[in-house]
């Protein structure tokens, strides 16, 4: 067995938007070792050796800034007439289950993801989709992780796109680049220019209609062959929250049928 780690690394990134840094404090543990003489334990008493424990605390961090997974509720209040789902109401079994990757790294920045796209690269590579699968949009544009680029460019999922994997029963898809839609920045000028206000958004609104989750900021997915390997993508128990940080990683057989990346 094999795992690979898809989980951006949590830390301190000046290229990200200001709005979604995280920050994080380090107690070293000669520090830490304070908090027991604020408990009553004086020094002389301290295990042999002992130079206390290390400790950390994360000052800011939004459940949308590293690797995460979206909740239904994140795109609307209600999905299908129904109140949508927070974070913590997401079934568990939907966050286990056999991926498949959809290379997209042809596709240029700024130019959605289509049906069709998905369609063409599963037909060229005998691929097929089943109810439960989690499906992993590579883009590579995860190289861009921790500079400014990373929220300005990239591809994105069209709605159709985004309609055309739920209606086969995909519960669960995630992409390596910052957002699951076309980049935030160009989406907003697009939208300023046109007036078309069907532009902004447009993957992430489905969820008004039709429920399911995406993740964002995944990573190493150009690791993965194409099939051969489960997705664990468990978040975090957050009550009533939108999203929540994930470690998500791959779970490859090595002994298993694997179809390999293309070059």
């Amino acid at each position: 067995m094999k795992i690979v780690d898809l989980s951006k690394p949590i830390q301190y990134n000046p290229g990200d938007p200001s709005f979604m840094r995280v920050t994080v404090r380090h107690r070293p543990h000669r520090r830490a070792r304070w908090l027991l003489r604020l408990f009553g334990l004086p020094f002389r008493l301290f295990p042999p050796g002992f130079d206390g424990w290390a400790d950390d605390t994360i000052h800011k961090m939004g459940v949308h800034s590293t690797t995460h997974l979206d909740a239904p509720w994140h795109y609307s209040p209600r999905c299908g007439g129904q109140p949508a789902r927070t974070i913590d109401q997401i079934p568990l079994e939907w966050c286990l289950g056999d991926g498949l990757v959809i290379d997209m790294q042809h596709k240029p920045d700024f130019e959605a993801i289509t049906a069709e796209d998905l369609q063409t690269f599963l037909q060229e590579h005998s691929l097929e989709l089943k109810p439960g699968m989690i499906v992993l949009i590579r883009t590579g544009r995860d190289r861009h992780m921790g500079t400014r680029r990373f929220f300005t460019h990239g591809t994105g999922m069209s709605a159709e796109a985004t309609r055309w994997l739920i209606d086969r029963g995909i519960r669960v898809m995630g992409i390596d680049q910052w957002g699951w839609d076309l980049p935030l920045p160009h989406l907003i000028r697009e939208a300023k220019r046109t007036g078309d206000r069907n532009l902004f958004w447009e993957a992430h609104l489905v969820g008004r209609d039709q429920e399911y989750c995406h993740m964002e900021q995944l990573t190493n997915l150009t690791s993965l062959p194409l099939t051969g390997f489960q997705v664990a993508a468990f978040p975090l128990k957050i009550t009533a929250a939108s999203a929540a940080p994930a470690r998500v990683v791959a779970i490859l057989d090595e002994s298993s049928d694997t179809v390999t990346a293309p070059g």
